[in-house]
């Protein structure tokens, strides 16, 4: 892709995939904020950025990234997992990728930029990584237009993947992978801070909410849930590991008043890269993986070591903290089956 399509992908999300033919309309309605994040700006991308980005739509990438196929093991919620299409049995497709290179080098690109702003705005940091500018600074805007676009990026990079997806099933199993295929849940950002009205001592204020190792968890009723989830809340999901499970929650009126609308994005780490490569010294781990009934594929042996379960929480318990405290509410249990770590 040359960088002047790249800079069109950026502005415009997944409006540029219908047009390219990827996907569909009732996709973009069932993403978070329709697939495009408003105030996305290319300008403030460094050419390095667009490099990095213009030959990775499409892609996984490395670390927790993932692509999983499996089926639904169980319900909780019977009428929400109505909702979302979801049933017993039913065969299931998590995607989880986001910016790639373009949205690293974006991060980096700013660091250096948030440096400076914190000592011309005199804001002392207990840590370098909390760098930071105030929201309506020339510093804070650049950044949010230049993440917008990242985000940009990252909505048509996982439709991309949905769409040969659905290709693949098509060509494997002789049937149509629309309609009654592979519809869409939900796509929902992770690592990204939006500017939100939230009740602040019972006032309506303008936030900008951060959810890093997070995503949005919006409750029954709010406008910005998708009409088809309206009555039930937006879909949250939550992955596990390569041989646990995953699960699909929704959002709920206490955790929208508790944590600004917001959930984890997944199980959580409890090892270290480093430390998971020591605990997975001598084993293989494709073997172990296929004694669970997991068909796992990795592009090297080190993206599988890193990502062993035992380097995982266990996301049952995690789902059911989250569901106890009313933050979100279980819907389904997605069971793995095949395992491609890019």
């Amino acid at each position: 892709m040359g960088v002047k399509a790249l800079r069109k992908v950026l502005a415009q999300g997944v409006g540029w995939t219908l047009d390219q033919g990827y996907g569909t309309a009732q996709d973009q309605a069932h993403i978070e904020a329709e697939g495009c994040i408003p105030g996305a700006d290319p300008s403030k991308v460094s050419q390095r950025a667009l490099e990095r980005g213009k030959s990775q739509l499409g892609t996984v990438g490395s670390g927790n990234h993932f692509v999983e196929a499996g089926y639904v093991e169980e319900i909780f919620d019977p009428s929400a997992a109505a909702a979302m299409g979801l049933e017993k049995g039913l065969a299931t497709v998590l995607i989880h990728t986001g910016s790639r290179g373009l949205g690293h080098q974006i991060c980096s690109d700013y660091i250096s930029v948030m440096m400076k702003a914190s000592r011309k705005y005199g804001i002392e940091l207990p840590d370098r990584q909390l760098c930071c500018a105030p929201v309506g600074s020339d510093e804070g805007r650049d950044y949010l237009a230049a993440m917008a676009a990242a985000a940009n990026f990252a909505f048509v990079n996982r439709q991309m993947i949905m769409h040969w997806t659905r290709e693949a099933f098509s060509d494997v199993f002789g049937t149509a992978a629309r309609g009654k295929g592979l519809e869409l849940v939900y796509d929902v950002c992770h690592n990204i801070a939006k500017l939100e009205t939230h009740q602040v001592a019972g006032k309506a204020t303008q936030l900008c909410v951060h959810r890093k190792g997070a995503t949005r968890a919006f409750p029954p009723g709010h406008r910005e849930v998708p009409e088809r989830y309206r009555n039930v809340g937006q879909p949250v999901l939550v992955p596990g590991d390569m041989g646990r499970c995953s699960y699909v929650m929704a959002g709920t009126q206490a955790g929208y008043e508790e944590t600004f609308g917001s959930a984890c994005h997944g199980a959580g780490r409890v090892m270290s890269r480093k430390q998971a490569k020591k605990a997975a010294a001598g084993r293989n781990i494709v073997h172990e993986l296929a004694e669970k009934g997991v068909v796992v594929k990795g592009a090297s042996r080190g993206t599988l070591v890193e990502e062993i379960s035992d380097a995982y929480k266990d996301v049952n318990n995690v789902v059911n903290v989250l569901h106890q405290a009313g933050i979100s509410r279980k819907v389904a249990k997605l069971r793995p089956l095949v395992v491609i770590k890019g």
